[in-house]
């Protein structure tokens, strides 16, 4: 039986990007279907995820999923190291529970079909079995298996083999500018290194349309420049994994095992490189409308909203520059700051002065974000900080950039933070724990620029260099 696999994304999609990566690694076909070249699939997408609009949308024999990570589309499709595995089979059939308790305790994935509730599965259980109804029937690799026992599924999966049981020398939590810097350097120190990577190499450059500040480029898009470390990562022998996130970090012996959804690694040393997020403003109705009209990303939403009017909040230099990038798409562009004057550096400023489709609402905190009958967003109210009094501006989204969070709640209790989350370090990047070290946006005192976050990976690998040769 063919699945029928559909994917709703666009090319400005970073996770779109893991998720098309991940199939064609594993051979899977699909239909994709672009957004931006498909009008009515904008609808779509808002109708399987009640009016929010969520890329990659994947649907999978007519079930939706929404940006499904990789071990979740790996569980559902049955992709394993090893190969793609169906088994065909009930409920009640007790030697499909034998093959399903067996497959979950070695950590193999397989997609189970119903023979009794999924039509032509029972014909195609008989056709591979010569007329027999034979379950469990196991297609491994598009090779049937009736009713193997536990020993031949031992052997035909290699199960001794699933575990990645090398010992790395480095291991780097995060795929953006500080985490491949560091597998750079790790490699040219002949370290063997391996990144793991929740979503999509380059993190939060890699949704940079423009980089006007890196040093030996005048300009360079994100997904250029990160595309560029990656390659040269790769090319100098690390080892990078996407899609898997990171659930438990402990010492063992004399190497640390860290837990993904999928995988167990083991490494001498460890690189936290996990970035920053977007923060949020904390006013009544803004968790509920996010997707459904407020956004954090202009390179990554603002293509929903062309020939439409948008509001964006902040006044530092990502707003300014965002605000800039939406007014060259958009309708109308209504920029919100708190403050008397902008923060941003003054070229932001100046720049800002040459659109005409910009308007700036200085002195002025929003206070609520409000939804339509339909569920989006529709209606701003702010206080005019001035005056006091209450006002409201309609628009068709939102976009927030008031600054970033760090990632690192998955560490909390394993190394010291500061108060705000970030991770605390000494010397070269040390961590509390030797031998873990953190570089980026993540560590206390870095500063939210690729260039900087190079450089906070070269000095983790100088810190690196120094604990492995201890």
């Amino acid at each position: 039986m063919e699945q029928k696999i559909k994917m709703y994304g666009a090319e400005w999609c970073p996770d779109c990007r893991r998720t098309k990566e991940l199939f064609a690694k594993n051979k899977i076909d699909f239909e994709y279907i672009n957004i931006d070249i498909t009008p009515e699939a904008s609808q779509l997408v808002e109708g399987y995820n009640k009016g929010k609009r969520i890329i990659p949308t994947v649907l999978i024999n007519d079930t939706a999923y929404s940006n499904p990570q990789n071990h979740e589309l790996a569980q559902t499709l049955g992709i394993n190291k090893q190969g793609k595995l169906v088994m065909y089979g009930a409920d009640w059939c007790p030697d499909c529970q034998r093959a399903k308790h067996f497959l979950q305790d070695n950590q193999i994935n397989f997609e189970f079909i119903d023979v009794e509730t999924t039509e032509g599965a029972s014909e195609f259980v008989m056709n591979a079995n010569n007329g027999k109804r034979i379950i469990p029937t196991i297609l491994f690799n598009d090779k049937a298996y009736s009713n193997p026992d536990n020993a031949t599924l031992t052997k035909l999966l290699g199960i001794d083999k699933v575990a990645d049981t090398k010992i790395y020398d480095v291991l780097i939590i995060g795929g953006g500018a500080a985490g491949l810097t560091t597998a750079i350097y790790a490699q040219r120190d002949r370290f063997d290194s391996i990144i793991l990577e929740k979503t999509n190499i380059g993190g939060n450059a890699y949704i940079t349309k423009k980089i006007e500040n890196y040093p030996g480029f005048k300009e360079v898009s994100g997904p250029d420049l990160m595309d560029r470390m990656e390659s040269q990562a790769e090319t100098l022998g690390a080892k990078i994994e996407t899609g898997e996130e990171i659930q438990n970090i402990e010492k063992a012996q004399n190497f640390f095992k860290v837990t993904t959804p999928s995988q167990e690694y083991r490494s001498k040393s460890i690189v936290i490189a996990t970035g920053s997020t977007y923060r949020t403003l904390g006013i009544d109705g803004e968790q509920e409308l996010i997707g459904s009209g407020i956004h954090f990303c202009a390179t990554c939403d603002g293509a929903f909203y062309r020939d439409k009017e948008v509001i964006v909040i902040g006044g530092g230099n990502s707003a300014l520059e965002e605000g800039m990038f939406l007014a060259g798409f958009c309708k109308k562009v209504s920029i919100i700051h708190r403050g008397e004057q902008f923060s941003a550096n003054e070229i932001y400023s100046e720049k800002l002065e040459t659109f005409s489709n910009i308007e700036v609402f200085l002195n002025k905190t929003p206070t609520a974000f409000i939804a339509n009958d339909s569920g989006s967003f529709e209606t701003m109210t702010y206080t005019d900080n001035e005056t006091d009094k209450e006002n409201e501006i309609k628009a068709d989204g939102v976009f927030i950039f008031i600054g970033l969070l760090p990632n690192t709640k998955p560490f909390e209790g394993l190394i010291n933070l500061s108060e705000s989350g970030h991770i605390l370090t000494k010397g070269l990047n040390q961590t509390s724990i030797p031998g873990i070290f953190a570089a980026g946006d993540c560590r206390f005192g870095a500063i939210a620029q690729v260039a900087a976050a190079t450089g906070e990976g070269v000095v983790a690998s100088y810190g690196i260099r120094e604990y492995l040769k201890r």
